[in-house]
């Protein structure tokens, strides 16, 4: 079984997306990967400018060469890798989330269209445009998504994208077309679409930051004792509305970093808010194991979380059990011209601390 097939399996997941900012002007991008495993083979990966790559996996598809160094996590798979999510050199960053019974490809490109299999799309974009507009714009004039079966199966996928200047865009397969929106408020989660999940914050415009006054319900109103109280009716289970809102509320009023480290350390504590903790989201309906899937489990849950910068390059990730943040520097390897994968490193790493000297 190849790691195209696990890859497919794989695209069955949960996922959060977030773009935010920091003080100092920096964006900033970021998701959570919840599902009930990860295909082996999948870690940090580096693709050089120039990589040679067919958007379809056939003998017969006309190949690209990358314009744009990425790194992401993914597969390193022939012909084409493939990126969950990832950073270029332009500062482009974003991922494929799940968009379960909602997502619909025609069965084969519109004329004078290049086509492409959904799984292939992130890196595309990546290694050839450099801003969200671009990607758009690619979308909706050069490629044509179609239904062309990866080993039997067509994921069901949307997409969220966000470049250096802040600006972000989702792009939606749905029945009467492929729907790319401009300008969105920098959240995105799964199913249903994108203008549902808008349209569905109307109902917490109650929401907000500062506690309430206590009830006045006659001569003695019990004084507040605890604080948190403006935003009561904030949903805190994991479903994707309540994911969606939780994270619109967070973005909005939670405190943006003075700098990058700063604003990446606050980023991965927003997208805790909406992380799956094991055993918790016990799976209905498991997708099929290969035997390049690695500890399937009955529950779906955050696997890892990616922060980007577009500014200094450096993707962030943390794991399950090893929250630790580390980093690779994509400004560091624009002249390397052979790709490379890391690990993303899921066993517990703790710091030790020294005590001071006797």
């Amino acid at each position: 079984m190849s790691g195209t097939e696990a890859l497919c399996s794989g695209c069955a997941a949960g996922c959060s997306a977030l773009a935010w900012h920091t003080g100092d002007g920096r964006s900033l991008w970021g998701r959570n990967y919840d599902f009930d495993r990860l295909a082996e083979g999948s870690g940090i990966t580096f693709l050089p400018r120039g990589t040679v790559y067919a958007p379809v996996a056939a003998p017969e598809s006309p190949r690209c060469a990358a314009r744009y160094a990425c790194a992401g996590t993914g597969l390193l798979l022939s012909p084409t890798p493939v990126l969950y999510e990832g950073i270029n050199e332009r500062g482009l960053m974003g991922g494929q989330l799940y968009y379960r019974t909602f997502a619909h490809f025609p069965g084969a490109a519109r004329p004078g269209a290049r086509p492409i299999q959904p799984p292939f799309l992130v890196y595309h974009l990546l290694a050839q445009c450099a801003t969200a507009e671009e990607a758009a714009r690619c979308l909706e004039e050069e490629l044509s998504l179609a239904a062309i079966p990866l080993l039997g199966a067509v994921p069901p996928l949307h997409w969220t994208f966000c470049d250096a200047s802040g600006a972000s865009i989702v792009a939606e397969p749905d029945r009467d077309g492929l729907h790319i929106y401009r300008n969105t408020v920098g959240v995105m989660t799964n199913s249903p679409g994108y203008p549902w999940h808008r349209l569905n914050l109307l109902n917490y415009t109650g929401i907000q930051d500062q506690d309430r006054d206590g009830p006045d319900l006659g001569d003695a109103p019990p004084p507040p004792c605890f604080s948190g109280t403006g935003a009561q009716g904030l949903p805190g289970d994991w479903s994707s509305p309540s994911r969606f809102v939780r994270l619109a509320f967070l973005r909005k009023y939670a405190l943006p970093g003075r700098d990058e480290a700063e604003g990446v350390s606050r980023m991965f504590r927003l997208l805790q808010s909406a992380a799956f903790p094991l055993g918790l989201v016990r799976v209905s309906h498991q997708s099929r194991a290969t035997p390049l899937d690695r500890q399937v489990l009955p529950y779906d849950y955050t696997v890892y979380t990616a922060v980007c910068c577009a500014q200094s390059l450096r993707l962030y990730w943390t794991t399950y059990e090893n929250q630790r943040v580390r980093f690779l520097d994509l400004g560091d390897l624009l002249e390397r011209r052979t790709p490379f994968q890391l690990s993303l490193g899921d066993r517990p790493d703790f710091l030790p601390v020294p005590p001071p000297p006797a």
